[in-house]
């Protein structure tokens, strides 16, 4: 496929915002065209698809969906396998399960003339999985068509283990790593699942207590290493961010300043004075794309401590998850290193306004 063109399929909590973000920035990203698809012909979405086309990007849905839109004043341009068809890229944006379902049904047909397929972060075992500067050198060129871009609390996981631990030593200095994901109920884009006290998340793994440790180490399995990981979630009556609460032991010996200093020297990491995450969440819908910022996580500097332990050190803190800025980046990424994978790295260079050094 010589002309750059990214499809992505389903436009609701991270694929509408995606969109946006390509379609804002096709040319300096290199991409021709901006495709999206959405199945279900709703008044309630019609402003949605309407803005998304008014940005730039190009509407497809399935041949029988083409009267119901039809009525509501919308005009597709291409149908579903049309613009799979077409597309440089596919970045599948759908709930839980259906990517997979995708995959079996339609992407496996278009492996011929598409660069490549990337699933979100509910999608595990759909390819690679991916978090942008954690784990690209295990990307292969030729061989990983279809990749997963891990969820916005596994990027966050990734990037304090990175930062905090194998930077200083490798995987070598990495004792054990704990969190709680203190998450938030549903998006505010969401009308369902919200929930009105405290709920618990199940330990189902024995090994990694709940999916967000088990997910992180899969990323870094890509690099050969073997992490020691552990998880614990609960999930709250908030619709703003999500939290974690970290504990990671290290071997080498470690300051608060010097934890500070390697979040600072991270542009992956923003810091913040900040300690409520409602006032964070303030900042990215003041300041971000779609209102999110990108960065990877949100480290209030306030809540770092250092404190020895028989075996070393290890640091303990709170942050808060990017929303699903983390996703969006990695998304990008992914689709960037497809189409162009000696190049990405400077290609994605455009979206670094919304990175922040301080929230």
């Amino acid at each position: 496929m010589d002309k750059k063109i990214v499809h992505v399929v389903g436009t609701g909590t991270i694929g509408e915002p995606l969109i946006g973000l390509l379609t804002d920035f096709k040319d300096e990203l290199g991409i021709d065209e901006v495709s999206f698809h959405k199945r279900t012909p709703l008044l309630t979405d019609r402003s949605k698809v309407r803005a998304l086309v008014a940005r730039g990007a190009s509407f497809a849905t399935d041949s029988k969906s083409f009267d119901g839109f039809r009525e509501l004043g919308l005009d597709p341009v291409f149908e579903t396998h049309e613009a799979l068809d077409r597309a440089a890229v596919v970045i599948d944006c759908t709930p839980s399960g259906v990517g997979h379902r995708n995959k079996e049904q339609f992407y496996n047909r278009f492996l011929h003339n598409t660069r490549g397929f990337i699933a979100q972060g509910s999608e595990s075992g759909f390819g690679k999985p991916y978090a942008r500067m954690i784990n690209d050198s295990a990307l292969i060129q030729g061989e990983d068509q279809f990749l997963q871009v891990v969820s916005c609390n596994t990027h966050n996981l990734s990037v304090l283990v990175d930062t905090l631990a194998l930077q200083d030593g490798g995987p070598e200095n990495l004792s054990r790593a704990q969190f709680l994901c203190i998450r938030r109920s549903n998006d505010i884009s969401q009308d369902s699942a919200f929930v009105p006290a405290p709920e618990v998340g199940k330990h189902k793994d024995s090994r990694f207590g709940t999916h967000h440790a088990q997910d992180a180490w899969r990323v870094f399995d890509t690099l050969g290493y073997d992490l020691n990981l552990y998880s614990s979630a609960i999930k709250i009556n908030t619709q703003y961010m999500h939290t974690i609460w970290f504990a990671i032991s290290v071997k080498n010996k470690v300051s608060v300043d010097e934890v500070i200093d390697r979040l600072k020297a991270n542009d992956r990491v923003a810091l913040t004075y900040k300690k409520s995450a409602n006032s964070v969440f303030s900042f990215g819908r003041d300041h971000g794309h779609f209102g999110r910022i990108l960065n990877q996580t949100v480290v209030p500097f306030e809540t770092i401590a250092v404190h020895e332990t028989p075996t070393g050190h290890e640091i303990v803190g709170f942050c808060f998850t990017s929303q699903d800025g983390n996703s969006l980046l990695s998304s990008v990424a992914a689709a960037e290193w497809l189409i162009d994978p000696d190049n990405y790295g400077d290609r994605i260079q455009c979206l670094w306004k919304y990175f922040f050094d301080e929230v």
